[in-house]
């Protein structure tokens, strides 16, 4: 009988990781996509100021204003959206750029919001002007010299000294936002065949989701051999 018992409950533990392992993926991206929704509709939510709170938010028993409705805050948030896309259409024209230009010059003037603004806009421009950036996955020696871990090459460094040296981000796992720059020479980045998006998802994950076999390249691999894994660190480093 017992043996009958700990077959059962050993079934069911079974049966509650496979379930678990179905239903987990879906569960937690609607709770990622519910999270992000409140915490941007905190700031969308301002474009309905002007309406009055009868209209958009519910009533207390005490008589006054609670949340917004979940409606209203979807509404701004696709009001927001309308207006970027407004934004980015008008500012291909002259009088937009002119007025993108009179705001940035009135931004760079207040004190302290400048500097979070200046570094906001290098930051985005470097990204969006540079279509190879962090684009490459490569393999570094961090944390020490034994060990290998992945990395984004987010750019190339000539004047810091004799030899060449490549940026590169080292992400932590599982939140690849954030992570350590490195600044590795050049003979010592070890380029792998694999795509960013296998490169998160193998961060992701914990090293759990292998990327699979990438076709020979030989603007990325000096020589490959088809029986070598993506991620094996006898690989060729960058050229």
């Amino acid at each position: 009988m017992p043996v009958q018992q700990n077959s059962f409950l050993s079934r069911c533990r079974g049966d509650f990781v496979t379930g678990l392992a179905i239903v987990g993926p879906a569960v937690i991206s609607v709770a990622v996509a519910v999270w992000l929704f409140a915490h941007i509709s905190n700031l969308t939510d301002t474009l309905l100021l002007l309406l009055p709170n009868g209209w958009t938010h519910e009533t207390r028993p005490d008589g006054r204003a609670g949340a917004m409705y979940w409606y209203w805050s979807f509404a701004a948030l696709f009001l927001t959206g309308c207006l970027i896309v407004l934004v980015g259409r008008y500012g291909r024209y002259y009088a937009g750029r002119k007025a993108i230009e009179l705001t940035d010059h009135a931004l760079m003037r207040i004190p302290l919001l400048n500097k979070i603004y200046g570094t906001v806009k290098q930051v985005n421009e470097s990204f969006s002007n540079n279509k190879s950036s962090f684009k490459q996955v490569v393999l570094v020696s961090f944390p020490h010299a034994q060990a290998r871990s992945i990395g984004f090459v987010t750019g190339e460094q000539t004047g810091l000294g004799k030899e060449r040296l490549v940026s590169v981000f080292v992400p932590t796992t599982p939140n690849p936002t954030s992570g350590f720059l490195l600044l590795v020479p050049e003979s010592e980045v070890i380029k792998l065949d694999i795509s960013v998006a296998d490169g998160i998802k193998f961060v992701i994950s914990l090293g759990a989701i292998v990327p699979g076999f990438g076709a020979p390249s030989i603007s990325v691999l000096e020589e490959e051999s088809p029986a070598k894994s993506p991620l094996d660190p006898s690989r060729s480093s960058l050229q």
